[in-house]
């Protein structure tokens, strides 16, 4: 029986990521944008560290750390499809494999090791095991971050059910769970960045959110429930290996 997986990530970025546009450079840029302002803060200093993101895509963040002066960046994923962008784009530090099997053969090996969209393609169970082998292949006191939908955003099945290959869905109360039975320490669950390219639509967008949020803020707080909620459609987890 054709298992899913198999048809869906052979062709991922043509049927996914590249439906509404081939323009890959186009692409790489608007990404690499994203993500310095989204994932830089969130990385150690020290630029000498050995980095690797799994499920890298077309290496957009791989590009972006090494642009930023990360000089021992690389990327893994299962797409050929997607390697073979990279390739397009001068990004020859991606390469193609599965990234279980990648991760067991770098134990202790990593400084840090970013997911970016990618743990929400995991079963729960496929996920524990993943993240105890991501905490394997990091040294002590190593770095993990992972981007993921954030199921306490409004209309967040936009988000969340937008890709048919999603598994498993988090709010920031069921990452900090998962990340401490999981044996990771200094678990962080931040929102994600909200940005449009457009300037003026950007100024109009952050007017919208502010009230919006503000409202959905007040509402919860009159159930009776925390108001310190992250309402962004994706959430960012940093999460630390105990020395």
């Amino acid at each position: 029986m054709l298992q899913y997986r198999e048809l869906f990530y052979k062709q991922y970025y043509s049927s996914q990521l590249g439906r509404k546009s081939v323009n890959y450079n186009k692409k790489l840029k608007e990404e690499t944008s994203q993500l310095q302002r989204e994932i830089l803060p969130l990385m150690p200093s020290n630029k000498d560290g050995i980095i690797v993101d799994l499920g890298c895509g077309i290496g957009s963040l791989v590009s972006m750390f090494l642009t930023s002066g990360y000089s021992q960046s690389s990327g893994v994923d299962v797409s050929e499809e997607m390697v073979n962008v990279a390739h397009q784009l001068q990004i020859n530090q991606v390469t193609q494999g599965d990234i279980t099997e990648f991760l067991k053969a770098h134990k202790n090996h990593f400084d840090v090791i970013t997911g970016i969209d990618i743990i929400e393609h995991f079963t729960k169970d496929e996920l524990v095991n993943l993240l105890l082998q991501i905490k394997e292949a990091l040294k002590p006191g190593g770095i993990a971050i992972f981007r993921t939908p954030n199921l306490d955003a409004p209309y967040s099945t936009i988000y969340a059910n937008g890709d048919f290959t999603h598994e498993n869905y988090l709010n920031p109360s069921s990452a900090k769970q998962l990340m401490l039975n999981c044996g990771y320490g200094e678990v962080a669950v931040l929102p994600s960045l909200i940005r449009i390219q457009n300037p003026i639509k950007e100024i109009l967008r952050k007017m919208i959110w502010s009230c919006y949020s503000f409202r959905i803020k007040v509402e919860l707080f009159a159930s009776g429930r925390s108001s310190d909620v992250i309402l962004t459609p994706n959430m960012l987890i940093r999460v630390v290996k105990a020395n």
